[in-house]
């Protein structure tokens, strides 16, 4: 891969405009972002299909939740890069890139407490887990919908992006 050079640049090599380096994380956590929303739409068209090819679905679930993994990863970092820097003027990106942030870090919250929930739920739920269950994956479905927009908003900032 062409790009893997320049993302694992050495410290020496790192940008000495703090805010190009933030933009540069900013950029990689919209990318990361876009893939998750594109594998999670994915899947969910295949669980929506009449069809069940399992080796599919296995895959597919491997894939979704290697996407969260890298949003998690590529809002950290993001964190790391954007926590003690202060632009120097009223950037567009960068108030977009603290919204995809929010966005991220909102979905991977939301996320994770309804694999939690998953877990703890057994085989036989009465109504109140099932009302629960419910509620916790329309808020995810919801988070993952913010976050959609919120990539979309910093993609109008940063048009090279495409």
């Amino acid at each position: 891969m062409s790009n893997t050079a320049s993302a694992r640049r050495s410290p020496e090599t790192a940008p000495s405009d703090p805010m190009v380096q933030v933009r540069t994380r900013a950029d990689a956590l919209y990318r990361a972002a876009v893939e998750c929303c594109r594998q999670h739409d994915r899947s969910a068209k295949l669980s929506s299909s009449t069809e069940d090819p399992e080796l599919e679905h296995e895959h597919l679930d491997a894939l979704c939740k290697m996407c969260d993994g890298s949003l998690t990863e590529m809002a950290n970092a993001y964190t790391v890069a954007a926590g003690n820097v202060h632009p120097e003027r009223d950037e567009a990106w960068w108030h977009k890139a603290n919204a995809l942030w929010h966005a991220s870090r909102e979905y991977a919250r939301r996320h994770a407490g309804c694999d939690d929930l998953s877990k703890k739920v057994s085989t036989r739920h009465d109504a109140d887990q099932l009302a629960t269950m419910q509620m916790e994956y329309e808020l995810e479905a919801s988070s993952l919908l913010a976050l959609r927009h919120a990539a979309e908003a910093y993609r109008r900032t940063r048009p090279e992006l495409g």
